[in-house]
């Protein structure tokens, strides 16, 4: 047994020896980098001093930036309890949660084939052997089995492991992200149908102080029957879409108590008037949307990640060299002292039943038909692919960003012009109605003018709900309050998380 210790030390120092000269083999991986002149210096939709926005504006200085709870910028208290619900029972988001918890620990079986396996085999096993004699054997050893990383093909499985944990923990940020926008717009939304339920209740009221003028008028004589028929239908038509309205209020309701992690069946928003101006929002510069959006960052991950599986199909070319051990004792007893085999037990630790052995073996593969440069082929598509993927992020992010900002602009400009054609219709149905009053038009001409002057209020709460949707929608673009920085590290994600166990969610 002794002999084996000092074999065991030769051949630790020449592990040593062979990893220090370890190489990787594989390109090396480069990340793309934004040059000025495929950027532009500034975003084409955003609103300018020469380029009026109406009543909505940019956030300055201009390079400032979102961070962490970006919908606090509304100021809406409701909305920031209701986000702070979502971030804590979001199913969606623990979901991507325990997704990256997968990547994490993938991440670390990587890495433990750098080590080496060391595995204990004990064995009892009876037999008759000639002429007619009972014999046990009982064995028990110590089995060391390790793989040298000479070429890279385990760094490189476990950068691919580390990086597409990386492009886990940025899609977990994407989902959080599109979570917590869904959940304003739905809540903006809801305000907006609170809005209409109010301008229906105040229609109601006006139509019912028509019709009970019309009504007196017809008795005295002053007006005909159809204007009392006219009256009650106007009066009709409002108080349905009144009652309609509760449909969309109650499923924007309902949907919002999913993105909490609430039953829908005990969940309820109060009344609340809706906020009609969206807050300046800072849109930064678009040298720094690359570094902002999280779907950016998965996509370049996943380009390294890719990266690395092409130096993995490299290492397939180069003899692969395994080191084994083995230390352990045997005991073989035969004739009558094998009957029960105590005596095989009771010798078994005797030093001349002691055995060892320890080397290393080498493999190549000679032939395989194409196999190995069909795959290398198979991992550089893979990688081509994601770098298609990432180019095709970027210019959906750009594309995203200035819809929005057009989209703010021109409503900011739109809900100026909806507002004076509210004003004037508000004006051509106060005249409408002094000129029945005086008899001098009948009263489907004032019935025409309630009709304007509502759809025009409509008009203005839609367009007012667009708006406040819109900078939701913007911010998302921008990436929330989201930073490359926030990004874990591959060794970061390589390590165990604290407190991590094994546990199921009943």
């Amino acid at each position: 047994m002794t002999k084996f210790f000092p074999a065991l030390r030769i051949c630790l120092a020449a592990m040593v020896c062979i990893v220090a000269g370890c190489v990787m083999v594989g390109p090396r991986y480069r990340p793309p980098t934004a040059t000025p002149e495929s950027l532009p210096s500034a975003y084409q939709e955003a609103p300018s001093a020469a380029r009026s926005a109406g009543d909505w504006a940019v956030a300055q200085p201009s390079d400032a930036m979102l961070r962490g709870a970006w919908w606090t910028i509304f100021r809406d208290r409701e909305l920031n309890s209701l986000e702070d619900k979502l971030a804590i029972n979001n199913q969606n988001i623990k979901q991507f949660f325990e997704n990256f918890m997968e990547a994490r620990a993938l991440a670390g079986e990587a890495s433990a084939q750098f080590y080496p396996t060391l595995t204990a085999n004990g064995s009892y096993t009876r037999s008759r052997m000639p002429p007619g004699l009972p014999a046990v054997a009982v064995m028990s050893s110590l089995n060391l089995s390790w793989e040298p990383d000479i070429w890279g093909k385990v760094r490189s499985a476990v950068l691919q492991a580390q990086y597409n944990a990386q492009v886990s923990a940025a899609d977990l940020e994407n989902e959080r992200l599109s979570e917590q926008a869904s959940l304003a717009v739905l809540f903006f939304q809801l305000r907006g149908q609170d809005a209409l339920q109010k301008l229906f209740n105040d229609t109601i009221v006006a139509d019912k102080r028509a019709l009970d003028y019309t009504t007196a008028q017809y008795q005295t004589g002053i007006t005909d029957q159809i204007a009392v028929v006219e009256a009650t239908n106007t009066l009709q038509n409002a108080e349905a879409t009144a009652t309609n309205l509760g449909v969309a209020r109650a499923q924007y309701e309902h949907a919002i108590a999913v993105l909490v992690g609430n039953v829908a069946s005990d969940f309820t928003l109060p009344v609340q008037a809706l906020r009609v101006t969206p807050p300046p929002i800072p849109i930064g510069l678009p040298s720094q949307l690359l570094e902002r959006r999280p779907d950016v960052a998965a996509t370049e991950r996943s380009m390294a990640a890719a990266n690395a599986q092409v130096g993995i199909g490299y290492a397939a070319y180069y003899p692969s060299v395994t080191i084994g051990g083995e230390n352990g004792f045997q005991s073989i007893v035969t004739g009558s002292n094998a009957v029960f085999g105590t005596r095989a037990f009771k010798n078994l630790f005797d030093v001349h039943n002691h055995n060892w052995s320890i080397g290393p073996s080498v493999s190549e593969t000679i032939f395989d038909a194409g196999l190995r440069g069909a795959t290398i082929r198979q991992y550089v598509a893979v990688y081509n692919a994601a770098v298609a993927s990432y180019r095709q992020t970027v210019l959906t992010a750009f594309q995203q960003v200035e819809d929005y900002l057009a989209q703010e602009r021109i409503l900011s400009v739109q809900i100026g012009q909806q507002r004076a054609a509210e004003q004037s219709a508000e004006k051509q149905l106060s005249l409408e109605m002094d000129r029945y009053k005086t008899g001098i038009d009948p009263y489907v001409d004032v019935v025409t003018a309630q009709t304007t002057l509502l759809t025009d209020q409509q008009a203005v709460i839609n367009v007012q709900v667009q708006q406040m949707t819109a900078a939701v929608q913007l911010i998302e673009s921008l990436g929330g309050g989201w930073d490359r920085s926030q990004l874990p590290t591959p060794s970061q994600v390589a390590r165990k998380p604290p407190n991590a166990e094994t546990k199921f969610q009943r």
